[in-house]
């Protein structure tokens, strides 16, 4: 699935009125999901969150950009925070199956339409800019006051929009806004553990302790120790503690849990002690994964365990529910935008089982395929598990990890299956209903049919392709996992060789729904599968049975 982030700043943070029009505005495009409004009535300015892909974000923002220029006159506008228009900055941020040059193309077109069609000054930034004009506060310079005696041109549009004044759109990584708490209520001690890990660093000083100048006038600063790294530090009142607050602008290059053990250090350094953090707004999936995996291997552990699992580490390793209750489905974007398991995935085991015996025709076999493949991926999950944390088996702790993660993944990937199988059937009874008094109803109608016939082939077919990866992993979990624990790599293939071969009468029973040169293609993959699974299901059950019986 595609998914951008867009958040765009409006100069507006006092009138409700104007904020909902704005969006609403979103709100209106199919595809686009408004996540979160942020107002400041001090600084007079909104911060919108939204995600989709790229024709839905696209269309979001050109029309909500389009109704603050309606609605906001810069000419009357005060606030503490710096702007230069009435939609004052626009970035996309690629989340999940998105590059960042496609964000990049997307910003460009944004800028071009928004310059063309508004007449409103675009100045692009960030990775949508060229290099002289990176950061935001190039393209903000002079703010709107400063537009018409500004000496270089926009990159798109004219030079001023007397009342929307100008835009910056542009392209970024995700920025994390997180805060570090501190146990003082000391702002200076928190700014220095900010100043150490910040990448601007500490104002260098001489053996006088002035501060030191360069040739430019500016203060002379000592790096600090990461890279795409902003920090300062400040007293809250509202918890009567300090804060390390800091925005990590790239987290693939620093990452959450760095700079929070580092703040562990520098602050233990003052003779202080961090108590936990918060997240500001939400957070990219793969950073919460990543710190979890992080203080997992810490600890020893595996992890090749359930995400929902490693999230909970990272929660509690990083103290992100210290000043409050933190809910991954809130906060973490992904999950945002995510209905979660399926309707049939969701259930317990014996609601699932209730549902599949009824006189319905679905769930049937193909979900059953897909949960048996499931089943496989989770008992092989398990011995690696059991074989990470045995003693004697310290070599294989990085094999089984990796074979655990796969094995999680794949389970994942099954899980889903069971749904999608059920809605793809769903699909077929669906275009069997469509009407066909017509000719043209009756085009329409094969159309539908033979899209929801392939559909309904194809998902038993990946299942049917995926159990050969099971199968393979369930032999490495034989072959090199905790003999004690051989019989589960053995019931492991056993489930894949069964969901195999449930899903491939799922596969035969829809071929004749199909195209010719469909049908060819897909029987050559059923076919080469099968035979792939067959060989592989043998190799293991030979394997487990001379374990077994050396053992015996």
């Amino acid at each position: 699935m595609q998914l951008i982030e867009c958040v765009p700043n409006f100069s507006e943070g006092r009138d409700q009125g104007v904020i909902k029009a704005i969006t609403d505005e979103i709100v209106a495009v199919p595809g686009a999901e408004l996540l979160d409004v942020d107002p400041g009535a001090d600084t007079n300015r909104t911060v919108v969150t939204f995600v989709g892909d790229s024709d839905a974000v696209a269309e979001a923002a050109f029309r909500s950009i389009a109704k603050a220029a309606e609605l906001i006159d810069m000419r009357s506008h005060e606030g503490a925070h710096p702007r230069m228009g009435a939609t004052d900055v626009c970035p996309f941020i690629p989340v999940q199956g998105v590059t960042m040059q496609e964000c990049v193309a997307l910003a460009r077109d944004l800028a071009a339409r928004v310059g063309s069609e508004l007449g409103i000054p675009v100045y692009l930034y960030e990775h949508a800019a060229g290099e002289g004009r990176r950061s935001l506060s190039d393209a903000r310079r002079g703010e709107y006051e400063g537009l018409a005696d500004r000496p270089d041109r926009p990159d798109f549009g004219p030079d001023l929009h007397p009342s929307a004044g100008a835009t910056a759109i542009g392209a970024r990584e995700f920025l994390i806004a997180y805060n570090v708490n501190v146990n003082t209520t000391d702002r200076r001690l928190a700014h220095q553990v900010a100043q150490a890990v910040r990448e601007l660093g500490t104002p260098k000083r001489d053996e006088s302790g002035k501060i030191v100048k360069g040739e430019d006038g500016k203060t002379v600063f000592i790096p600090g120790r990461f890279k795409e790294c902003k920090a300062v530090g400040w007293y809250l009142a509202e918890y009567g503690r300090a804060q390390v607050s800091i925005n990590l602008t790239d987290y693939n290059v620093t990452s959450l849990h760095d700079v929070f053990d580092a703040c562990r250090e520098e602050a233990a350094a003052r003779g202080m002690r961090v108590t936990g953090s918060e997240l500001v707004g939400l957070v990219p999936r793969a950073a919460l994964l990543a710190a979890g995996d992080h203080y997992l291997a810490k600890q020893g552990r595996s992890t090749g365990v359930p995400e929902e699992e490693r999230i909970r580490i990272a929660i509690l390793s990083l103290g992100l529910d210290e000043l409050g209750p933190f809910e991954p489905k809130e906060k973490v974007v992904e999950y945002r935008v995510s209905s979660g398991p399926g309707n049939l995935a969701g259930m317990t085991v014996t609601e699932f089982l209730n549902e599949l015996s009824t006189d319905s025709p679905a769930p049937g076999g193909g979900s059953v395929a897909a949960l048996c493949g499931s089943l496989a991926a989770s008992l092989t999950a398990m011995v690696a598990a059991l074989t990470h944390a045995k003693k004697g088996f310290e070599d294989s702790k990085p094999a089984m990890n990796e074979l655990g993660h796969a094995a999680q993944n794949l389970k994942g990937w099954f899980v889903a299956a069971i749904d999608r199988d059920t809605d793809a059937f769903n699909g077929v009874l669906a275009a069997i209903r469509l009407p066909r008094k017509t000719e043209a109803d009756r085009a329409i109608r094969d159309e539908a049919m033979a899209a929801a016939n392939l559909r309904a082939t194809l998902v038993p077919l990946e299942v049917l392709e995926r159990c050969v990866v099971a199968m393979g992993l369930a032999h490495e979990a034989a072959a090199d996992g905790n003999p004690n624990s051989v019989s589960d790599a053995g019931v492991a293939a056993a489930c894949a060789k069964a969901a195999a071969r449930a899903a491939s009468l799922n596969v035969r029973i829809n071929l004749p729904g199909l195209g010719e040169t469909e049908q060819q293609e897909v029987s050559t993959r059923h076919d080469t599968a099968l035979a792939q699974l067959d060989g592989a299901a043998a190799e293991v059950t030979a394997l487990v049975d001379q374990i077994l019986a050396a053992s015996s």
